[in-house]
């Protein structure tokens, strides 16, 4: 009876710390697990640190040139709260610049609750992107616009889409589409882009 008491109390327990198993590692879970373990060691091992926890938080990457739109802004904040996911702004503009361009939908961000971060990149813009992707696996996509330099590569067969580690998203903005008719959903560069 004793050893079933014992039982009840550490899976009670393990219920009442399942929302920290996202973070942890599977050492740490294996010593909270453990019933030899000490409960310090086990609490200790329940408490990601917190550069962890933040980076391993799913994010949305948005390649962000020398402007903004308004519209691309909305997809990303639309599609960032529809996910639950951070916003990573990626631009190989100056800090000054990219403040500028960001500032009018700080508001919109912050009601929305999307914590954004913005990373300013150096060198050649594809294999900048490329190297600060496969760097951070907690970025889902990248969303880009579909007239600006990295879009009009990968429409235009200039750029393999296998370059970057994840799915590009090119955003046609409402002055693309007034322009010239083009639709201003979002879409995938696929297979059938690729190969036209």
């Amino acid at each position: 009876m004793i050893k079933l008491t014992a039982e009840i109390k550490r899976i009670l327990n393990a219920l009442a710390f399942a929302h920290a198993g996202e973070f942890l590692s599977l050492r740490q879970k294996s010593a909270y697990l453990n019933p030899q373990a000490g409960a310090a060691d086990a609490i200790q091992a329940m408490t990601p640190a917190p550069a962890q926890a933040a980076s391993d938080h799913r994010q949305v990457a948005l390649y962000m040139g020398s402007e903004l739109p308004a519209d691309m802004m909305h997809y990303v904040v639309q599609t960032c709260g529809r996910l639950k996911h951070g916003l990573t702004v990626l631009t190989f503009q100056s800090d000054s610049v990219a403040s500028a361009l960001l500032s009018p939908y700080a508001d919109e961000l912050a009601t929305a609750g999307i914590p954004m971060k913005t990373m300013l990149l150096t060198g050649d813009p594809v294999s900048g992107l490329a190297r600060y992707l496969r760097r951070h696996p907690e970025v889902a996509f990248l969303a880009c616009k579909e007239t600006g330099y990295l879009g009009r590569s990968f429409l235009n067969g200039t750029q393999p889409q296998d370059v970057l580690p994840v799915p590009v998203v090119l955003v046609a903005t409402h002055e693309t589409g007034a322009q010239s008719g083009a639709s201003t959903q979002p879409r995938q560069v696929g297979e059938a882009e690729r190969a036209a």
